[in-house]
Parts: structure tokens; C-alpha cells; sequence
């Protein structure tokens, strides 16, 4: 690859980090520009990387993105009931529009690639790779491309005076935005190790939870949530503050076995006590404002959306359709509804909602509105096709 300009999407972390240097000893570029972009991530860490990349960078970027990555990707999970394999998605949401961010800056920078930290054994790389060829841009991934571990990395990163937060002893590898908090790597690869307390940042033990439950009052307007306990609250701050109230409860906590996009079976643990709280409340929502018609098909849906949103294919076609089945089911989906939080759990406590399709009336066993033996001769008909079977296996 000739000379030339090279945009890298940069965290501050060990893989992209020493992938500054990289990009000019192996690969021969005259010039490596990083972008960092914020999600909600730990302030600290943004300012953490705006200074790294200041330092070894040729020139740096830090984007603010927190806004877009709420409306865009978060509220649009939450009105799909997205989660993959069980766990709401975190990183997975994030990584379309930091992959966006980025090409706007290779733009404006004329650059004739774009560079990433991903290695080959992960699903980010996918995502990114996905984004950046979409815009026609050449993908230069050194961790992926030379086949680099981690041991040598912390070394490499050592020699070249780059500090980086992963010690040899400790080598978590942590991604964070403000809807989920992934922790991976070192011991945790062995799927029998038991995970230290020491991993969780967001969620008390069971042992440590309150032994008292609080109950919380969530807000709906068309499948977005708007309120807690009464008060409006913009996307962002309600996330946050709901994700310090239900982690105290050791809400939202997952140790699994995740099943990658190229078929890798990974020990994943994970931290979302909002996200699990707000999918849980709103797909009780649904239920309350949704037919049985619709209920049924948006489960297909649902999957078909999460599926593609961990694949981060936001460009694939179908993903537009999907959102916009979606759009039109949460038209309705306006309410409130009332959870408790107690030693892990969520606790459904009571939802309303202006266009509920419940009468109390016509479900009461004294309503008087409907006459009972309208059903009888629904009765005689249901099922028929199964009895007439039975008689014909009789004779």
C-alpha cells in the first residue's frame, strides 16, 4: 500500500494504541490521524484518549455522539425489544455510528484508508470492516493482519512508552457506553473460571443488594421511554440514573456463552441494569397495547432486527424495513409502567396505558355485557378439524 493518510478509530486502549505506531513501522503511512468517539463512555476515558491521541497522534478527533447513539440506536433497540442471545445489546448498537463518525472524518481529511484495532476472532471487526467498504474505503487492520496476542502487545506498548490501562496480572478487556458494559478477556476466556467481584463496576453482588425492594414507575410515549417515577427525563439521564437505582439491586448482570458472527462460542459477561429493566417493562407495555396478531409477528421481527443490529448490518435493507414495521407498532405504545427491583430481579407491578385493548368490564366474571352463551356454539366449532381426526384414527 502506497504512502498516504490513514484515519484510525481509536479508544485509548491497548489494541489501538499501539496500532499508531504500527500503521507507520509496518505499513508505511506518512501520516495517522485518530478519532475517538463518544458514546458514554466513562468521561475519563474520553479525555483520557483526546490526550493519548493528542500525544501520539498526527492530529486527533474526540466526537461527541451521545446524543445521536440515544435516539438512533438505543431508542430504536428498545422499541424492537433488542438482545441477542438473551442479553441486551451494547457494543453492538454503538459501533454503526462510530463507524459513520469516523468515514466523515476520513472524508474531511482526504485519507486514503481507514484503520482499526479489531482482531480477527471478534465481531467488531465485521461491523467496522462493513461500514467503512460500504463508503469504498481500503480497511487496514493491524492487530487482525499480523496476527498479533496480547502479551505481545502489552510489551510492544511497553517499548514504545504508550501507557495503556491493562496490566499483565489484570488484562480485562472492557467496552462501555451508557446502555451496557462488556468485560472479557485474561482468565475470563475459560468458560469454568468464576468471574472476581472485582469485574463489575455497575451492579452490587446478590449479597450486598438491599434486602428490601423498591418499586419504580417508568414512562412510555410511542416505545420510547420518557419518565421515572414522574419525572421527564431526557434519554440519556434516565438511562444513567436508572442504571445506578436497578444496579444497586444487582440488576442486569450476564455471564454466558455468546455465540459470534463467524461461529465462535466466547464466555462473555456483561453489566445492563437500565437496558434490562427498560426491554422488560416495555415489552409489558406491548402487551397491554398490542393485538394478539401483531404481538406474534413483531416477535419474528424482533429477532430478525436484533439479529441484524448484532451484525451491525444498519445498512442492510432490510434493517429500514424492519424499522419501519417497527415505527408503526409503537405508535400505541404509550403508558406507564410500575417494576420492582429486588436481588437481581425485575418485577412487573402493574402497567396503564390511554389504549390499552382491555375492558374490565368484558373480561369480569360479573360483566353482564357479554351473554356467556354466545360461546356455545363458538365452542362446538373449535377444535373440529382435530376431533374429526380423532374419529377417523378411531375407525
Amino acid at each position: 500500500m502506497g504512502k498516504g493518510k490513514v484515519v484510525l478509530a481509536f479508544s485509548g486502549g491497548l489494541d489501538t494504541s499501539i496500532c499508531v505506531p504500527l500503521l507507520k513501522e509496518h505499513y508505511g503511512f506518512d501520516e495517522v490521524v485518530t478519532v475517538a468517539v463518544d458514546v458514554g463512555q466513562p468521561q475519563h476515558e474520553v479525555e483520557e484518549a483526546t490526550k493519548k491521541g493528542e500525544k501520539i497522534a498526527d492530529r486527533h478527533y474526540t466526537i461527541d455522539a451521545r446524543e445521536q447513539f440515544v435516539r438512533e440506536h438505543v431508542f430504536r433497540a428498545i422499541k424492537a425489544n433488542g438482545s441477542y442471545e438473551g442479553y441486551p445489546m451494547g457494543t453492538a448498537l454503538a459501533r454503526p455510528l462510530i463507524a459513520e463518525e469516523i468515514v466523515a472524518v476520513a472524508r474531511k481529511e482526504d485519507a486514503v484508508a481507514i484503520a482499526h484495532g479489531c482482531t480477527g476472532k471478534g465481531n467488531d471487526q465485521l461491523r467496522f470492516d462493513f461500514i467503512f467498504r460500504a463508503h469504498g474505503y481500503e480497511v487496514v487492520a493491524p492487530i487482525r493482519e499480523m496476527n498479533l496476542t496480547r502479551e505481545w502487545e502489552i510489551e510492544y506498548a511497553e517499548e514504545h512508552g504508550i501507557p495503556v490501562p491493562v496490566k499483565k496480572e489484570k488484562p480485562w478487556s472492557i467496552d462501555e457506553n451508557f446502555w451496557s458494559r462488556s468485560i472479557e478477556g485474561g482468565k475470563l476466556e475459560d468458560p469454568a473460571y468464576h468471574p472476581p467481584e472485582e469485574i463489575y463496576a455497575w451492579t452490587a453482588s446478590l449479597t450486598d443488594a438491599p434486602d428490601e425492594p423498591e418499586v419504580i414507575s417508568i414512562g412510555f410515549e410511542q416505545g420510547v421511554p420518557v419518565s421515572l417515577n414522574g419525572k421527564t427525563m431526557a434519554g440519556e439521564d434516565l438511562i444513567k440514573e436508572l442504571n445506578v437505582i436497578a444496579g444497586r439491586h444487582s440488576v442486569g448482570r450476564n455471564d454466558m456463552m455468546e455465540d459470534r458472527i463467524l461461529g465462535l462460542k466466547a464466555r462473555e459477561n456483561y453489566e445492563h441494569p437500565a437496558a434490562t429493566v427498560l426491554l422488560a417493562a416495555h415489552h409489558d407495555l406491548e402487551r397491554l397495547v398490542l393485538t394478539r396478531q401483531e404481538l406474534a409477528f413483531k416477535q419474528v421481527i424482533d429477532a430478525k432486527w436484533s439479529e441484524l443490529a448484532y451484525m451491525g448490518l444498519v445498512h442492510e435493507p432490510l434493517y429500514a424495513d424492519l424499522n419501519a414495521f417497527v415505527d408503526t407498532t409503537q405508535e400505541r405504545v404509550t403508558g406507564t409502567v410500575d417494576c420492582m427491583l429486588f436481588k437481581g430481579g425485575v418485577h412487573i407491578m402493574g402497567r396503564s396505558a390511554p389504549q390499552a385493548l382491555y375492558s374490565d368490564d368484558l373480561v369480569s366474571f360479573d360483566s353482564k355485557t357479554i351473554d356467556q352463551c354466545d360461546a356455545v356454539g363458538v365452542s362446538k366449532y373449535f377444535g373440529m378439524q382435530a376431533r374429526l381426526l380423532q374419529k377417523v384414527r378411531k375407525n
